[in-house]
């Protein structure tokens, strides 16, 4: 699990630069804005500090109770951070050293117990991600047939559209022609290609000759497309499904199927096989297992911020530095740091937060 450790490196230092227009605060306008109480705040952390990513071993705990794939789910969330993620085989070998097997033992398949891996049937998603492209519930439009997505012969992660103008959930790897999108400013046109390719080759073929395969926003658009296609075939356009995820919403590609799995059907939930080295299994959620929670380090950083301010405005108070937190957890994600982040104030010995600091001339203002 990545988690960012502060070390001492060469000088960084940001302005952070905010309105604050009563107890709001908002980010400072390029343009001349003219509010009531307007404050100025430069906030600079100039704590000679640079962000390194680095990583820390997680703690797994197994819970021998067997429960469905959404009881221990809960169970984790509750009592520790999530179920179990794997980033790669070093984990693997660590919940192998730490599985008690005699007390995974089921009237059949025993030795099991879930992890965080999960396939989400409905994480329908676009080609062309440019989120700039939609307006409001435009990536939303979907035109599924009767009864699809069904994910019938498993696998079924890409789509297509018939000559009705309904959509299909089809595996990837077959073979169909494909429409492209090609965008100029906010026209946007609509190309057939009589070439037969999987959606991936597709997809390829249209970003670079095009933008990208076919994105469908509304009924018109839908329409368009349903026109270009000839009776009786069907064409891969730019929506597909981003399978398998994990509880807790890392990002990590690392995979480590038992020989013939997943192998589809309504098993959406992944157990790991404790009796043949941890390797995974697709199951149906609702089988009663054991399972294996994780428990996330904790990092924890102190900075000093000193403020400018040009106001009478009380900064002690407590949804003034509320609202500065709010705004400085925006500007750590902008900056690229994700994940679970918590801000808190450091009381002091007066139980205030901030004092003023008399400064003598300009170069010592900060």
């Amino acid at each position: 699990m990545k988690l960012i450790k502060v070390r001492y490196c060469k000088r960084l230092a940001y302005n952070l630069q905010l309105h604050i227009n009563g107890h709001r605060l908002k980010e400072r306008s390029r343009k001349k804005q003219t509010m009531m109480e307007k404050v100025l705040l430069s906030i600079t952390a100039a704590s000679v500090l640079c962000a390194v990513s680095s990583y820390a071993q997680r703690q797994y705990h197994f819970v021998y109770e067997p429960k469905t794939m959404t009881e221990a789910q809960s169970y984790c969330r509750d009592n520790y951070t999530d179920l179990a993620t794997i980033d790669n085989m070093e984990d693997v070998t660590i919940l192998n050293n730490t599985a008690d097997l005699s007390k995974m033992v089921y009237p059949e398949y025993s030795n099991r117990a879930w992890i965080g891996l999960y396939n989400d049937v409905n994480s329908w998603r676009w080609s062309l991600s440019d989120r700039h492209f939609y307006k409001p519930g435009e990536a939303e439009f979907r035109k599924w047939s009767p009864g699809e997505p069904n994910n019938q012969h498993s696998a079924e992660y890409c789509a297509q559209m018939y000559d009705g103008g309904q959509w299909n959930d089809e595996n990837c790897t077959n073979s169909f022609c494909a429409v492209c999108s090609d965008v100029r400013g906010s026209n946007v046109t609509f190309v057939l290609i009589n070439t037969i390719m999987t959606w991936t080759e597709a997809q390829s073929h249209c970003r670079e000759h095009y933008i990208d395969l076919a994105s469908l926003r509304n009924e018109e658009e839908n329409q368009k497309v349903k026109d270009l296609i000839p009776a009786g075939q069907k064409v891969w356009i730019g929506l597909f499904r981003d399978s398998w995820k994990w509880s807790d919403g890392s990002n990590s590609s690392f995979r480590n199927w038992s020989p013939s799995e997943p192998n589809g059907g309504n098993e959406y939930c992944v157990a790991a096989d404790f009796g043949r080295s941890g390797q995974w299994e697709d199951w149906t959620c609702d089988v009663k297992k054991a399972f294996v929670c994780y428990k996330a380090p904790v990092s924890k950083y102190v900075v000093r911020v000193s403020l400018k301010k040009n106001s009478a405005l009380d900064l002690n108070d407590p949804a003034v530095m509320e609202n500065i937190l709010k705004q400085l957890k925006q500007r750590l994600k902008q900056k690229g740091v994700n994940g679970d982040v918590k801000l808190s104030w450091r009381k002091q010995s007066d139980g205030k937060v901030f004092h003023k600091v008399e400064k003598k001339t300009k170069k010592d203002e900060f």
